[in-house]
């Protein structure tokens, strides 16, 4: 199960948004979506410079998007995002 998004989502960043415990929105900016809409590759914008590149990791339930020093796991529309080891937040996507 991966996050879903439609072809004219790729690029556009209000599709997917992690709205989080911690009071902030992380979009997650898609790059290539399959061609069942399942989100393949993507950049999330945690407030640093840029997005960091994030790529679908294969999960038997739920989905996880893996890239340099975060991650989200998740099922449906609810997820947690981790920055290193130690920083986890709980989020919800909106508009799932």
């Amino acid at each position: 199960m991966a996050l879903k998004a439609s072809p004219s989502g790729i690029g556009s960043c209000s599709e997917l948004v992690f709205t989080c415990e911690n009071g902030r929105q992380y979009p997650l900016c898609p790059i290539a979506v399959s061609i069942d809409g399942d989100v393949v590759t993507a950049s999330l914008h945690t407030g640093r410079s840029g997005g960091v590149h994030v790529r679908l990791v294969p999960m038997g339930v739920g989905y996880r998007y893996a890239g340099p020093g975060v991650w989200v796991d998740g099922f449906g529309g609810n997820a947690l995002l981790n920055f290193g080891k130690h920083s986890q937040i709980a989020c919800t996507i909106e508009n799932y």
